[in-house]
């Protein structure tokens, strides 16, 4: 491949970030007739990057989790080793230990270095003041496109995080054939909050990405519990997941001091169907859930 690809990449004029936020209809054309060039910009980019550069492998996943993850796709009756790894820390909301505090300044190496490749990256609508974050789904126009990426992601949603939702559950089977996510790095002074909402998704699973010592304040994500109307304030550690179905309303404090880095993930059935509240649950056998599904991806994004 011709490194004219890569370079043609960072010298194409692009839309003011104001244009991609406000979804102007130029960008729409910028990102459709560009898509082709950007896949062989982060393709180029990826094959040039150095060869002793640490992998995005499965080592980057927290080793309790791997081996418990592996164990169960292999005889699917041992998932409930997997899900005793995951506690209840509020109303429908689970976290757990996800990624391997030794090995995430691996993955953070690469965002990084992803960061500072020049290549156009579409912002997650929405999160209007989020500086450096990005699309990481294929279905999603100006997405990080870079091979060595989507073999992780892929392997991260769906050997890891759709077996686990439909574990903790089970309303989701059938609700969760397609992908969906993005990143996001909230600084101080910069960025706000986001206000209480809901998810356009089945499931939400959100991965704090800041190194140890990368400490920052504010910045929790506050639950509210529909029933009761309580509100929790949740603070997780590097490595760390928080999952729950996307109906739960929640909300980002404002960050007071330093940066936080998570990736924010998506499962939602074909063109964005969600699972309908107090439908009956159909009984599925271990082996339903350690399975793909044979659905081809849709178009459908939710932003």
């Amino acid at each position: 491949m011709s490194q004219t690809s890569l370079h043609h990449a960072r010298t194409i004029e692009r839309p003011s970030r104001e244009a991609m936020l406000q979804r102007a209809p130029s960008v729409q054309r910028f990102w459709t007739e560009n898509k082709e060039l950007f896949a062989k910009a982060w393709s180029e980019w990826d094959g040039g990057r150095n060869s002793g550069s640490p992998a995005l492998d499965s080592s980057i996943f927290d080793p309790r989790l791997r081996d418990t993850i592996e164990a169960a796709w292999i005889d699917p009756t041992k998932e409930n080793k997997v899900k005793e790894l995951w506690k209840e820390v509020f109303p429908g909301v689970y976290r757990t230990q996800f990624f391997n505090v030794d090995q995430l300044h691996t993955l953070r190496a690469y965002m990084d270095a992803v960061g500072e490749a020049e290549i156009p990256l579409r912002p997650p609508y929405g999160i209007v003041l989020n500086r450096g974050g990005a699309m990481l789904d294929p279905r999603s126009e100006g997405y990080l496109a870079a091979p060595t990426f989507q073999a992780f992601y892929q392997e991260l949603m769906n050997r890891y995080m759709r077996p686990v939702s439909r574990l903790l559950f089970p309303d989701v089977v059938g609700f969760d054939t397609q992908t969906f996510g993005f990143s996001i790095q909230w600084q101080e002074n910069k960025d706000t909050s986001l206000r209480p909402h809901s998810d356009a998704s089945a499931v939400t699973l959100n991965i704090n990405l800041n190194l140890p010592g990368e400490d920052y304040s504010g910045s929790a994500v506050s639950f509210i519990d529909p029933a009761t109307r309580r509100i929790e304030k949740l603070t997780f550690e590097p490595g760390t997941a928080l999952i729950h179905h996307g109906s739960v309303p929640h909300a980002s404090e404002p960050i007071t001091s330093g940066e936080r880095f998570n990736f924010v993930l998506w499962l939602y059935g074909d063109h964005g169907q969600l699972p309908i509240e107090g439908a009956s649950v159909p009984k599925i056998e271990p082996s339903e859930r350690w399975s793909l599904p044979d659905v081809k991806n849709d178009d459908f994004a939710p932003f």
